[in-house]
């Protein structure tokens, strides 16, 4: 299925209840990537982007400032390191969510937690205890 970019972006307004799952994951990894980097792409859209199996696309949605704080949560327990380092560059990322990313078993996500501008204090002291544990 090759789609243009205008049908891209029919298929990114589209209302919640219009959009069909295989659609939107039948498309190229191109056109997926197009969905993710499209301004006006929908929280239902990027919702359904989070299950693509290329980590690139996921990647994506972690970093579009449209997606919802439920998807960047799912994001943030993603296998792939690359992903959760993203949700936590994005910066409507809550802090509930830098939080938990404090404590991730890869040092970088911990790094860019640390330097997010929503993280507090606490969130800080939490990433320094995890690096103090994991060179112990």
């Amino acid at each position: 299925m090759n789609y243009t970019l205008g049908k891209i972006s029919q298929i990114a307004l589209k209302n919640p209840e219009d959009i069909k799952t295989p659609d939107i994951l039948k498309l190229s990894f191109d056109e997926k990537i197009k969905l993710t980097q499209h301004p006006n792409t929908s929280q239902e859209t990027l919702a359904i982007l989070t299950t693509d199996e290329d980590n690139a696309v996921r990647c994506g949605v972690a970093q579009h400032p449209n997606t919802p704080q439920e998807t960047l949560g799912v994001l943030s327990t993603d296998k792939e390191s690359y992903v959760r380092r993203e949700v936590a560059l994005n910066p409507n990322t809550s802090q509930e969510l830098l939080k938990s990313l404090a404590t991730d078993e890869n040092w970088i996500v911990r790094y860019w937690v640390a330097r997010h501008p929503n993280a507090t204090e606490l969130i800080r002291r939490l990433v320094l205890m995890t690096d103090d544990e994991q060179n112990s």
